[in-house]
């Protein structure tokens, strides 16, 4: 019998649509149904491509048994993370606080107030020795409630207390006068986090610490920042090469990385990134991306650039949609094969039961051995494929990979050239061709389920990606007019569809139309940077004048009044117990310090003439405060953090490099369009340096636009008919240059 889900458009709460769980969404109908029947609320959190979920679903809430506790004694209520990040964060820092550990599944107990007094992750179907299994632990709590209701709910009001101190204290800022000394906080920081990183790193296998091993890409930014403030050639920035580059071609020739249809797994439970969890993340993808992107620039190495494109490729193959927007993820598990051609007519929840972690992207011996005929050989040396399957036990717990091949290169190009008799080119072109084959007869397998939710978040760091590639990548006019086309459809996506132009508000995702939330911190954040690094690469002015006005509703929304930094949702949500302030750039950076950034960014083009553009703080008279006073307050209201652990916050001291550095701009005067402004364009992104504002003297309304807010824009123009470049520091500039040797001496 399907529950209250059918009617969702979350493709997670649609696969426990036909759980026997009466399952309902979050909202003010399940929480008046909790308080009339005076049960706890049995809270579920996940995304419709976690593999764990999917245990968890197909083990507890899929069973009959299981489910009759749940419905008997709680009201069930579940969410998507990716539609509630909010309802997640407060649920995820009680468990964290609880259990010392956090993660999806995420399971809590609330009182009908939506208090929590219990909770965890994944919870087994079975007792297992010093744990209790999911069903003891129903019958236990339900007992609780009925014979000591009182403390339970005094529990709840506990950890609800402990939460709301945690959250004041956290990022309540330091008195300005504490803050006077930024710079040199500044500098301890990055010394300090370097150290961190540095003796962290694993010089075996690349990356930070040891198994599991995440791809968090703001590690990596700020490692780049920090050898783009010593040099390229100093020892730091050689240091700094040698460990990213490492990390970046270890993840490369694991298992993390899709060698047949491109694009990096969500993580790697070994060191040595060889076993994936297999789902695909689209923040993943747009993140690592721009870092090979990066290490192009500070090695030159063309490696990298390849690698970038492999992950555009598989964005634009299989995460984009029709309309433009980008979606949000590609499942871990999909059938067999085998089990494929005998689940028609069934139902989603029967469908998951019998897929398999990662069952699109393993393969027999046998199968590699028909698909690639006389060619298997050398593949298979090549890739470490075994007759019996090349995983070992102890990274596949569930026996999923049991005689299954995950695929990862165990030597180099050039030994298997060798070994085969063969030139490295002929090497390149036989792997080359294998792949292309394995991707045919892969093509045939059940996909994993799309997540087709657009997220606005997400959305906005695959644009900064794509931009970024525009930069890095356009030598090639036509190579860089498809980055930013798909850049500028995925902006006019969210425009479109995601934007009330009437309240100036983004909304949070759309799916076959847009979705009730309205956008989050995040949303607002990553999206405004993905505005601004297409207007550097565009040089389209509507770009910037549409990040201008989403960082004034940013701040509006979600700006903290009282001790500064952001929330991470806004005001007025009764069902939102905290309003917290993240504090930890993981997986995807904090919302304050992605925007810590772009205000800084903003307020190099457009504070002048706003009073307190001078660190005072003053606020104009309609009420405006200077883009640049703000983002050093949301860095220094978190100073406690990121001075002690600057770890924590990489991304975080990325915008403490710009706060702390002179003002940096390069105007670029002509025709954006023509030959001799992009080859002038093109030398800017020849390297890693430091920061550099990007602005065009277009002529046109793009400058006269930027000249109404930042005067001394407006009499900079071409030299003698041709692209000139106006390279400039704390608004003094250098005379124009019209040559790219000329422009790169400048740099």
């Amino acid at each position: 019998m399907p529950n209250a889900l059918t009617k969702e458009k979350s493709p997670y709460l649609l696969q426990h649509a036909e759980n026997p769980v009466d399952w309902m969404p979050w909202g003010e109908v399940a929480f008046a149904k909790a308080r009339a029947e005076g049960k706890p609320i049995f809270l579920s959190i996940g995304y419709s491509t976690c593999h764990w979920c999917h245990v968890m679903a197909h083990e507890s809430f899929e069973d009959a048994g299981i489910a009759a506790l749940l419905n008997e004694s709680f009201i069930a209520i579940k969410v998507d993370r990716e539609e509630r990040p909010d309802v997640d964060k407060v649920y995820m820092a009680y468990v964290q606080a609880l259990t010392g550990h956090g993660g999806w599944p995420l399971s809590a107990w609330l009182t009908p107030e939506l208090k929590p007094f219990y909770g965890g992750t994944y919870f087994p179907p079975q007792d297992r020795p010093g744990r209790a299994g999911f069903p003891s632990l129903l019958r236990a709590i339900a007992k609780g409630w009925r014979e000591e209701r009182d403390k339970l709910v005094a529990e709840g009001e506990r950890v609800l207390a402990t939460l709301r101190a945690g959250a004041e204290s956290s990022g309540s800022g330091v008195e300005r006068s504490e803050a006077a000394g930024l710079a040199d906080g500044a500098g301890a920081a990055f010394e300090k986090g370097f150290q961190y990183f540095h003796e962290a790193f694993d010089p075996a296998h690349g990356g930070f610490g040891g198994a599991p091993k995440f791809p968090r890409a703001s590690n990596l930014s700020f490692l780049f920042r920090c050898a783009a403030q010593q040099g390229a050639e100093s020892e730091l920035g050689k240091a700094v090469r040698d460990m990213a580059g490492h990390t970046l071609r270890s993840m490369a020739q694991g298992g993390i990385h899709d060698h047949v249809g491109g694009g990096f797994h969500r993580y790697a439970v070994d060191e040595g990134w060889f076993v994936p969890h297999f789902e695909k993340m689209l923040y993943d993808q747009a993140q690592i991306a721009v870092n090979f992107l990066e290490m192009k620039q500070a090695s030159g190495d063309e490696r990298y650039a390849w690698l970038a494109r492999d992950i555009f490729d598989y964005v634009a193959e299989q995460l984009t949609s029709p309309q433009g927007g980008f979606y949000s993820a590609e499942d871990a598990d999909s059938a067999p094969p085998e089990a494929a051609r005998s689940d028609k007519g069934e139902g989603i929840s029967e469908k998951k039961s019998r897929h398999a972690e990662g069952a699109f992207y393993v393969w027999t011996h046998a199968e590699i051995a028909v698909a690639l005929g006389e060619d298997a050989a050398f593949f298979c040396a090549h890739f470490g494929v075994k007759e019996n399957g090349n995983v070992a036990s102890h990274l596949d717990p569930q026996g999923e990979f049991a005689g299954k091949n995950i695929l990862a290169p165990v030597r180099a190009l050039a030994k298997s050239a060798q070994a085969a008799g063969l030139t490295t080119e002929q090497a390149s072109e036989k792997l080359r061709g294998a792949l292309g084959r394995l991707r045919a007869v892969r093509a045939a397998r059940p996909r994993p389920l799309l997540d087709d939710k657009v997220i606005t978040a997400w959305n906005g760091l695959m644009i900064s990606a794509l931009a970024k590639g525009a930069q890095v990548l356009g030598g090639e006019k036509e190579e860089r007019e498809k980055y930013l086309k798909a850049a500028v459809r995925a902006a006019e996506f969210v425009e479109r569809e995601l934007f009330d132009a009437e309240r100036g508000v983004l909304f949070r995702c759309w799916r076959e139309g847009r979705g009730a939330n309205e956008g989050f911190a995040e949303d607002y954040a990553f999206f405004i940077q993905g505005l601004l690094d297409l207007h550097e690469a565009s040089f389209e002015i509507r770009w910037l004048q549409w990040a201008e006005r989403l960082q004034r509703k940013m701040d509006e929304l979600f700006w903290d009044g009282a001790h500064g930094g952001y929330f991470n949702s806004a005001a007025g949500d009764a069902s939102i117990l905290l309003r917290l302030k993240e504090d930890y750039d993981g997986a995807e950076p904090a919302p304050s310090s992605v925007a810590a950034l772009n205000l800084l960014r903003l307020g190099v083009v457009l504070d002048e003439g706003v009073a307190g553009s001078d660190g005072t703080g003053a606020a104009r008279p309609q009420g405006k405060v200077a883009f640049r006073v703000r983002g050093l307050r949301c860095i220094e209201v978190f100073l406690a953090r990121w001075s002690a652990t600057p770890q924590a916050m990489p991304q975080m001291l990325c915008a403490l490099e710009l706060a702390c550095g002179p003002s940096r701009h390069v105007v670029l005067a002509g025709n954006p369009q023509a030959e001799d402004f992009r080859a002038l364009v093109a030398v800017l992104h020849d390297g890693l340096g430091p920061r550099r504002t990007l602005l065009a003297a277009d002529g046109g309304e793009g400058q006269a636009w930027l000249a109404a807010r930042a005067s001394w824009l407006d009499g900079i123009g071409p030299i003698k008919g041709r692209a000139a470049a106006y390279v400039c520091e704390e608004f003094t500039c250098l005379a124009p240059v019209t040559g790219t040797e000329e422009l790169r001496l400048l740099l």
